[in-house]
């Protein structure tokens, strides 16, 4: 082949006449293909790289008459090759027509063709790996370290301290909040009588404060309390009442989510000293005119749960209508949504409804437009679109940078879980936001893996295998019926750290989402109230699920008995053609008598009767055919021929006309009722054989030793009713016999004690330690306290232990928080189990999404709650693998992992998994329309899944349930490998979001005045750049230092020690320190300009890589000299694309960062990130970064430093706007 081979043309010429040009211009090599600049004037040149000779295409040679200065490859933009002159052009995104400005043809893109083009395959030694390496791990951004700091008010010293440790996240610890200028009236009294503490004084005082400004459409602004769990937002409540009582207001509403929590109010105004305070419970009183004479509320606090503010009476009148009528058009006072979580769902996701009372609230709130709006709740941001009700926080709308709530929530689910952060921070800025948090310090979270014991592992897969087939159409039954299983399972562990917990002289706490009450309520009604033991939830479900829809044929009628065979006769005989006329119309006689139809039918009935009678004198027997003794002629009730009873054989002398019939017809009847009589017997056969399978069902599922109802199973274990407190919402319960024979079913409540306040009774001997053991579920628990408080007898610490997560992890937070409030002796040890089948770390994965999330926005920082991240499924990412195993599974991709339990020497293994996966998953009905193939497909499935379950995680884990365990188990595996895969792939290409990243270096300095770039112009709160310069390097002395250590305490292995790079780049080597980490052949690198990296190697990698050295004098020179190098230039050496924007490996950096209040600022940054040639800087990324010399810490957005005029011009013009 003399012609080296083209690459395809990209760019085609379009028809013009070429103009060639010289000049130096670039031609691409024609045989190494690398971009070769030649000399004005060459026409024959030898490439450098690959020796081989060659010409300048002859386009090039013709004119020399026009030149065009070549500018070097622009990494903004795409290279493409002229289709004329084969210059090398770089052509800006999405410019499709141009002309070449070195020949000057017309040049047309042609897209199909740019993707097997670009990018161009760099040669091998132009890849620096070690750059690559160190760019990916700069990329990951550092560990968050601490993510709480200890909390006081910073601009307030009013008021004893709070008595637990409270923190706040450190995000939310960088901002300041506004200078207080608000004046309390009540003080004096708090001063004297210490009821608040310091903390809640500055709620007080930021609230009321916040309560005199307006928003620019005219509302009053309101406040969020963030508070978590446990930290006082009740009394803090019971303040603001009072407050506002000494300025006269002297009326309030209380929206909670139970009536229970009346007494609590009723309890916090009685510690703040506000005695005098009425607290009327709404649904205790009529629907009329609340203060007129006949109910009189004059003032007070109306309480009211969410439930009754959507509520109306028969007559129609609505509660929301009385109490705006109560309040007045004019009303300035408090309205208190706490717990207002529970109005979530105002803004539905795609295609949901929005809830009533979501509704309610808005609309309450648009109604009184003064009212001091206060929105409490620990939970209540975890979600952006939880957001949606709170109004009055002028977060969008007029004056703002979003117009509406959309707009907002849309930006934030771009950012991610930073943009949460951002906004707990600007809310606080402006002072509308607290959100502090009880330390968790010295509680201590376990997620305890219970394995399945072996009978229940057998019980488990008989269960899954017979119902496998029965559940196809009832899905939500399946679920709960294994759900059920799985909580079950878990018994025997709770008990074993229940009894161990007593036995260290702790009190245990535990909680659950049902308490099966559905169940044992049938199972009572069908048995009685006397069982010989516990109910088994999982049996009654499928007891009662097979005798409900165990499909039947219909019974038969049994056979009719003589006297209807004359019946039988005349319907046969009506069918049956060739009848004489008379017998036929005599009979039409007789059955229109009886009957009442239409009109014309009688007269035609009537006509025929005429008939009949004149006919009379033709009435023969028809044996003898004589016309005598036609008195005695006997006719045949069926077909209704007439004969002389003496004529027959034997003759028939007292038979009556009218009951007998002749012998053709009885015989034909008789045939017909034998058929009759078999057609009955086969159907009888078969519903009998259906109702023996049934039967035998049944008897197999009462045969299966199912688990009892945990919640009786567990009280019955730890001592039964009279050693455990519960607080569910049951009515009532089985309790063991006295003789321990048998069960009975008993109220909750005894004669001394109302149902309604059973709860409540059942909490107070737990707190008098009267009872040790407390069970909650989440009905009964909402709201209640339940700590190791200084004020009660039990002061024993508490070991919660959650026997099921909930559905939703607000839920989890607000679980884990009845046993975690302020003024504990002791905090609680936390337990959360679950099993180790696969399926079951859905409900964890659920719980653990939200628990991040949680940590985001009502922490401000989403590492702050307990870690159960390892177990979050349900992400963008989990969606992803989803996808990649169906698609593997269904054989429609390759697998990019290898399944659990195969081999890759073995391919037949891996198919072998493909098949039993597909079965499973047509098993759970996840692949519908499933065939079975034939010949060379024989055995194997084809099927589909249709587009909503690819990316259905919930119901991928939730089906997976009903698996054998084996199988559940490795699909489970193959399901977390793969997300695994693509997280790892998503780190490496920088655009993982791992919320707040920390900027960690040895020595950060503040550089110059940080520029205000933004004002706010209702708070005074402002938009600042800081800039920070980082030197991240390592000394010789230092690096040394910890080796020298490391080897000391004798910990080190054989390999730790300095290492160069194998190859050179650039005429350099690469230096680091490796030594052994966290895990044995994992090991710390650390490198001389970057510090410590945050991925361990393995130490196959690191020798694959990089070779040991042996003279320490080696290893310093190369070190040092890489320190120095670094300083100046990044990795790429001295010709890098970025040029001084690159920080690649460069020691010493400068660090961009926006801070203060970012919300205002955030589509100008958004927009002039999105500019950027980088990846990586494309992407909105909070950091949080502290001087290492006076520890300021600042948390803002990270502007590259590439983007830092663009971002300046963009937010100079938002200035001229404001102004």
């Amino acid at each position: 082949m003399g012609q080296p081979s083209v690459p395809p043309p990209l760019l085609a010429p379009a028809p013009s006449p070429p103009q060639g040009g010289a000049g130096g211009c670039q031609v691409r090599c024609a045989g190494c293909r690398m971009i070769l600049t030649v000399g004005p004037g060459l026409m024959e040149f030898v490439c450098p790289t690959c020796q081989l000779p060659q010409m300048l295409p002859p386009e090039l040679m013709r004119a020399p008459n026009r030149t065009a200065p070549a500018h070097g490859i622009d990494p903004t933009k795409i290279q493409l090759p002229c289709a004329n002159c084969k210059a090398i052009l770089n052509v800006p995104h999405g410019l499709s027509r141009f002309a070449c400005p070195q020949c000057g043809v017309d040049l047309a893109v042609d897209v199909s063709k740019i993707k097997n083009f670009f990018p161009p395959p760099p040669p091998p030694e132009e890849v620096n790996e070690v750059a690559i390496e160190v760019e990916r791990e700069e990329d990951e951004g550092g560990m968050v370290g601490e993510t709480f700091t200890d909390y006081r008010p910073p601009k307030l010293s009013i008021g004893p301290p709070h008595p637990d440790p409270i923190v706040e996240t450190s995000s939310l610890s960088a901002v300041q909040p506004p200078e207080p200028t608000y004046n309390l009236k009540i003080k004096d009294d708090l001063e004297s009588s210490k009821a608040l503490s310091c903390l809640q004084i500055e709620t007080l005082v930021y609230a009321c404060q916040r309560h005199l400004q307006h928003l620019q459409n005219g509302a009053r602004a309101g406040f969020f309390v963030g508070d978590g769990a446990g930290v006082g937002k009740g009394r803090t409540m019971a303040g603001l009442i009072w407050e506002n009582w000494h300025h006269g207001r002297r009326k309030a509403l209380w929206i909670s989510v139970g009536s229970d929590l009346k007494f609590d109010a009723r309890r916090d105004l009685d510690d703040v000293g506000a005695i005098c305070i009425e607290v009327h419970a709404l649904n205790k009183l009529p629907y009329s005119k609340l203060d007129s004479k006949s109910v009189g509320v004059r003032e007070g606090v109306v309480f009211l749960t969410y439930s009754s503010l959507i509520a109306s009476s028969e007559k129609g009148r609505s509660r929301l209508q009385q109490l705006v009528q109560w309040c007045g058009p004019e009303y300035d006072g408090l309205v208190i949504f706490d717990e207002c979580h529970k109005a979530k769902n105002l803004i539905p996701e795609a295609g949901g409804q929005p809830t009533r009372t979501g509704e309610a609230v808005l609309e309450i709130q648009a109604r009184l437009p003064e009212a001091r709006v206060i929105y409490c709740s620990a939970t209540g941001a975890s979600e952006p679109r939880n957001l949606g009700y709170m109004v009055r926080l002028g977060l969008w709308g007029v004056g703002t940078s979003f117009s509406n709530f959309r707009d907002f929530l849309g930006a934030l689910e771009k950012g991610g879980v930073g943009a949460l952060e951002l906004v707990a921070m600007d809310m606080k800025a402006r002072g509308m936001y607290v959100c502090r948090t009880l330390s968790y310090k010295g509680a201590e979270f376990e997620v305890v893996e219970v394995p399945l014991e072996a009978k229940m592992m057998e019980i488990y897969k008989k269960a899954a295998g017979i119902l496998g087939r029965l559940w196809r159409l009832y899905w939500a039954n399946h679920q709960r019926f294994f759900r059920h299983m799985c909580m079950s399972a878990k018994v025997p562990a709770v008990v074993r750290l229940a009894k161990q917990a007593l036995m260290e002289n702790k009190c245990v706490v535990i909680g659950l989402q049902s308490t099966g009450e559905a169940r044992t309520e049938e199972a009572v009604t069908k048995y009685g109230l006397e069982l010989d033991d516990f109910i088994s939830g999982p049996r009654e479900l499928l007891l009662k699920f097979v005798e409900e829809n165990y499909p039947l044929p219909e019974k038969p009628e049994s056979l009719p008995g003589e006297e209807s065979v004359k019946e039988l006769q005349r319907k046969r005989h009506l069918a049956t053609p060739g009848v004489s006329f008379k017998g036929r119309v005599r009979k039409v006689a007789k059955w229109k008598a009886a009957s009442d139809g239409e009109s014309d039918e009688e007269s035609e009935t009537d006509s025929e009767h005429e008939s009949t009678e004149s006919d009379d004198e033709f009435q023969i027997c028809e044996i003898c055919s004589s016309e005598e003794e036609r008195k005695k002629l006997l006719q045949c009730s069926c077909c209704g021929q007439l004969v002389h009873p003496a004529c027959l054989v034997p003759p028939m002398i007292d038979a009556v006309s009218g009951d007998w019939s002749c012998h053709s017809c009885k015989e034909k009847t008789d045939e017909y009722l034998q058929a009759r009589h078999a057609y009955v017997a086969e159907l009888l056969k078969r519903y009998e054989g259906a109702m023996e399978r049934k039967s035998k069902i049944l008897e197999i599922i009462r045969s299966l030793d199912l688990p009892n109802n945990p919640l009786d199973d567990i009280i019955d274990q730890l001592g039964g009713p009279d050693k455990v407190a519960e607080m569910t919402g049951r009515r009532g319960m089985l309790v063991r016999a006295s003789g321990g024979k048998g069960v009975t079913y008993q109220a909750r409540n005894t004669k001394d004690v109302t149902m309604e306040m059973v709860n409540m009774h059942e909490k107070q001997l737990f707190m008098d330690g009267k009872k040790l053991v407390a069970i909650i579920s989440e009905a009964g628990s909402a709201g209640v306290s339940l700590q190791a408080d200084r004020r009660v007898v039990n002061q024993k610490r508490r070991v919660h232990i959650t026997l099921e997560l909930p559905w939703s992890a607000d839920r989890a937070i607000q679980q884990f928080g009845r046993t975690h409030r302020s003024n504990q002796a002791s905090a609680p040890e936390y337990r959360l189990l679950f099993t180790n089948l696969g399926g079951e770390r859905r409900f964890a994965s659920i719980v653990a999404k939200r628990l991040e999330s949680l940590g985001a926005l009502t922490q401000g920082d989403r590492r702050a709650g307990p870690t159960l991240s390892a177990y979050n499924y349900d992400s963008t990412y989990g969606k992803r693998a989803l996808m990649v195993m169906y698609r593997g599974i269904m054989e429609q991709d390759s697998l990019p992992v290898l399944p659990p339990g195969c081999s890759s020497e073995k391919p037949d293994t891996v198919q072998d998994f493909i098949l039993k996966g597909k079965a499973a998953l047509v098993s759970v009905g996840i692949v519908r329309d499933t065939v079975l193939g034939n010949g060379k497909d024989s055995g194997r499935f084809s099927g589909r899944i249709v587009d909503s379950d690819m990316h259905d995680v919930g119901r991928f884990l939730n089906r997976l349930l009903g698996l054998p365990p084996e199988i559940q188990n490795r699909l489970f595996e193959l399901f977390v490998s793969i997300l695994d895969l693509l997280i790892q792939n998503a780190h490496i290409e920088g655009n993982f979001d791992s919320g707040i990243v920390d900027m960690k270096a040895n020595i950060i300095e503040l550089q110059g005045t940080p520029k205000t770039v933004h004002v706010d112009q209702m708070s005074g709160a402002s938009t600042v750049l800081f800039t920070f310069t980082m030197d991240r390097g390592i000394t010789w002395e230092y690096a040394s230092a910890l080796l020298d250590e490391k080897q000391k305490d004798g910990l080190g292995s054989a390999d730790d020690g300095f290492y160069e790079s194998k190859r050179e780049w650039l005429g350099r080597r690469h230096f680091l320190l490796a030594f052994e980490g966290s895990a044995s052949g994992m090991y710390k690198v650390f490198r001389p300009a970057v510090g410590e990296a945050l991925r361990e190697m393995p130490l196959k990698e690191l020798k694959n890589k990089y070779r040991k050295i042996s003279s320490l004098e080696k290893a310093r020179s190369g070190w040092e000299d890489e320190y120095e190098v670094s300083s100046k230039q990044c990795m790429h050496g001295p010709n890098c694309k970025l040029g001084d924007f690159c920080t690649v490996g460069r020691r010493l950096q400068e660090v961009n960062v926006v801070g203060g209040l970012i919300l205002p600022v955030w589509g100008t940054i958004e927009k002039a990130l999105s500019k950027q040639a980088r990846q990586s800087h494309k992407r909105l990324r909070v950091v949080r970064i502290e001087t290492t010399t006076d520890n300021q810490r600042i948390v803002g957005l990270l502007i590259p430093n590439a983007a830092v005029e663009s971002v300046l011009h963009d937010l100079a013009w938002v200035q001229d706007i404001d102004d």
